[in-house]
C-alpha cells in the first residue's frame, strides 16, 4: 500500500510534503504532486505537512478520488523527482 497525492492538490502543488520525506518519493507534475507507489515507505511524515489535506492513505482515499491512484502511479512515471521546497501554484 502506498500514500496518494488527491484531487485538492491539483492547482496548488504546495511542496511542504516533499522536504519531510525519507525516501524521496514525489514527483512533480506540470498542475500537482505526485507519490510513487513503489517507492513510498507509508512513513506518513508527509500527511500532517499538506496545507490542503490532499494526501491520503490509498485504503483511507475517498471514493470520489480513487483514480488518482493511478493518476500518482503514471504520474509519477512520467515526471521528474521534487526534493526541495518550491513556490506553489497557488502563490503564483
Amino acid at each position: 500500500m502506498t500514500h496518494v497525492v488527491a484531487q485538492p492538490c491539483v492547482g496548488c502543488r504546495y511542496t511542504d510534503c516533499v522536504v519531510v520525506c525519507p525516501v524521496e518519493c514525489f514527483y512533480e507534475g506540470e498542475k500537482m504532486l505526485y507519490i510513487h507507489p513503489e517507492e513510498c515507505i507509508d512513513c506518513e511524515a508527509c500527511v500532517p505537512e499538506c496545507p490542503v489535506e490532499a494526501i491520503f492513505h490509498e485504503d483511507n482515499l475517498p471514493d470520489e478520488w480513487k483514480e488518482y491512484v493511478q493518476i500518482n502511479a503514471d504520474g509519477a512515471e512520467n515526471s521528474e523527482v521534487i526534493t526541495e521546497k518550491k513556490t506553489p501554484l497557488a502563490d503564483n
